[in-house]
């Protein structure tokens, strides 16, 4: 889901009705491109600027998406 009017930012998964965001963060035990400086601090622009825009973020590991936590706490995340 692209957010942003002018950025190409999008999140990996989005609720927009909700203003709810999962990111999942890849390559974290290889060097992967989000665990790297200028990568990292893109993410960091990007999150800083939907948290401005009112949206909720929630960040997880590959290792949580086959994790039924991540399940429970999307539930939670998107309770009325």
């Amino acid at each position: 889901h692209r957010f942003h009017p002018t950025r190409r930012w999008r999140f990996d998964f989005a609720w927009p009705d909700k203003k709810v965001a999962l990111e999942v963060e890849g390559g974290i035990w290889v060097g992967g491109a989000h665990s790297r400086g200028k990568r990292f601090i893109s993410d960091c622009d990007k999150y800083n600027a939907a948290t401005l825009a009112g949206w909720r973020i929630y960040r997880i590991t590959e290792n949580h998406v086959r994790d039924w936590g991540t399940a429970e706490l999307m539930k939670e995340a998107l309770k009325d």
